[in-house]
């Protein structure tokens, strides 16, 4: 049988109960998307930043409030439009007349879970403003880089179905998401309760912290010293390398998103009780790693380059021999 993994913390000992107690507390929130918050999960292990691509009202805003309760982290929610400027994002310099300084007010960049909402809504240079802080966690203001807090995530959405006023992301901004993931409406059992429960949103619920920010940092250091064989990351490399060589395939996946693979899968397998890798958790984090990072040869709408993409993915995931 399997040993519980566990973490000295101040000696006390942070065991697989925090992160099932975790996942439970989302799950109380967010009905019947115990995939989709696992997905979250990894990538908050993993330092990753997350898209989710899905229409309005399916819970994307309350699946990233109820993360942030639940790990007590500070949250705050943008609402990307037209008019957006870097500064709303980042902050800016104010002049003091007491002082005769220039004070810095901190934008929304510095919490630990900032959420971009419908971020194709906000011009290309209002995205950019996110690229240094989700690649290494600062950002540079007027030559001044400063760094963000830790735990640091990015949460975006967008509506993959409207285009009227969208600026579509461009590749290398898409290229910082760990990963792309879809909510999905409920089904019919989970809608009822839904509907049958007095609460409404995330602030109704009594959600009580489940960890604090420094229990998190201590998980992402677990999963950096999770073990991946070589015949484990042989098989991560043919999987990337399988999306390049695809005739249908204008670009495969990037370098980058080998290194992402790999961190979501150790991911992957600590949430599963593991300190090492199976070729499991690379073939399970390969669709939402990498169908984003794909991009098909021909036309098409939007719409149908992200099924494109994803077959592609799967052809990869089908045709690449599993290690025994």
């Amino acid at each position: 049988m399997m040993s519980e993994i566990k973490v000295k913390r101040d000696g006390d000992d942070l065991s697989l109960d925090r992160l099932a107690a975790l996942k439970s507390a989302i799950g109380r929130v967010v009905l019947g998307k115990d995939e989709v918050i696992e997905l979250l999960l990894a990538s908050l292990f993993s330092r990753g930043n997350v898209l989710i691509e899905d229409v309005p009202g399916v819970g994307k805003t309350t699946l990233a409030q109820a993360l942030a309760r639940s790990i007590d982290c500070s949250f705050r929610r943008v609402q990307f439009t037209s008019d957006l400027l870097p500064s709303d994002v980042l902050g800016v310099k104010v002049y003091d007349p007491a002082s005769a300084e220039f004070k810095f007010m901190p934008g929304p960049i510095f919490h630990s879970i900032v959420l971009a909402d419908e971020i194709n809504r906000a011009t290309p240079r209002s995205q950019s403003a996110l690229l240094e802080a989700m690649s290494e966690s600062r950002v540079t203001i007027e030559g001044e880089t400063l760094r963000l807090p830790q735990p640091f995530m990015v949460i975006a959405t967008e509506n993959p179905l409207e285009s009227h006023g969208a600026y579509p992301l461009p590749d290398s901004q898409l290229d910082r998401f760990m990963m792309s993931v879809a909510v999905g409406y409920p089904d019919a059992a989970d809608e009822r309760e839904m509907l049958l429960r007095p609460e409404h949103d995330v602030n109704s619920f009594d959600l009580a912290p489940v960890m604090d920010g420094s229990e998190v940092v201590r998980w992402q250091e677990r999963v950096d010293g999770t073990r991946m064989t070589a015949e484990v990351v042989d098989y991560l490399l043919a999987l990337v390398s399988a999306t390049r060589a695809n005739p249908a395939v204008r670009l495969g996946a990037s370098p980058r998103a080998s290194l992402m693979l790999r961190q979501a899968a150790k991911a992957r397998a600590l949430l599963s009780g593991r300190d090492f890798c199976l070729p499991d958790d690379v073939k399970l984090m390969a669709r939402p790693v990498l169908s984003h990072r794909v991009i098909v040869a021909g036309g098409g709408g939007p719409e149908e380059q992200r099924r494109l993409a994803r077959e592609a993915v799967e052809e990869a995931l089908d045709t690449v021999s599993v290690p025994v």
